[in-house]
């Protein structure tokens, strides 16, 4: 779990993060046996819980600070198609691969993801970076990126889609939930 941007844009960083979660989807369905099919299952919500707080606590504050009027609309958009998702890796992250709705279940989740993940890279992360570059010029989206993966280091790693979605109070919830959630982690199955 590498921490360092080296230089990273913000969006760099998140999209990195996008393809993550598309391969762990694709190892999830491309599984043969339960066992490989739930550590995948474990790596995928870990990944997406921490991204989408990531995000929430760090990114979505930024568009509505350098973005204006127009930032707070695309981060207000983005909470909301997040608390979707998060409902919908609610329900996965608890179903076993043997249950009838594992695969339905985690294909409609990776739908709404994929929905999201093609309006933040094409129109989202451009205005953010173009907005960081206009106020801070080389500092404001490597600064961005560090923070960003800082953050996913102390955020539940499990969905908690009734948590508040807006500082302080979901950092405030998140501080309460992640230690549960990392102590479940040491009893999960993750891939090798």
């Amino acid at each position: 779990m590498a921490t360092s941007t080296g230089g990273q844009k913000v969006s760099d960083v998140i999209i990195n993060d996008h393809r993550e979660l598309s391969e762990y989807y694709n190892n999830i369905k491309n599984a043969t046996d339960p066992e490989t099919k739930i550590q995948w299952q474990n790596q995928f919500t870990w990944e997406l819980a921490r991204h989408s707080i990531g995000e929430e606590l760090v990114v979505y504050p930024a568009m509505e600070k350098y973005m204006g009027d127009k930032g707070k609309e695309m981060a207000e958009k983005d909470r909301k198609e997040h608390r979707s998702v998060k409902e919908a890796l609610y329900e996965f992250q608890s179903l076993q691969p043997t249950d009838q709705s594992f695969e339905s279940t985690l294909d409609k989740l990776m739908a709404d993801l994929d929905h999201h993940i093609r309006e933040e890279e094409e129109h989202d992360l451009p205005a953010l970076e173009k907005a960081l570059a206009d106020a801070m010029p080389d500092e404001a989206s490597e600064s961005l990126a560090k923070s960003f993966q800082r953050t996913k280091m102390f955020v539940p790693t499990r969905s908690h889609p009734s948590s508040p979605d807006r500082p302080p109070f979901e950092t405030v919830v998140g501080l309460m939930a992640a230690p549960l959630d990392k102590l479940g982690d040491l009893f999960r199955r993750f891939p090798k």
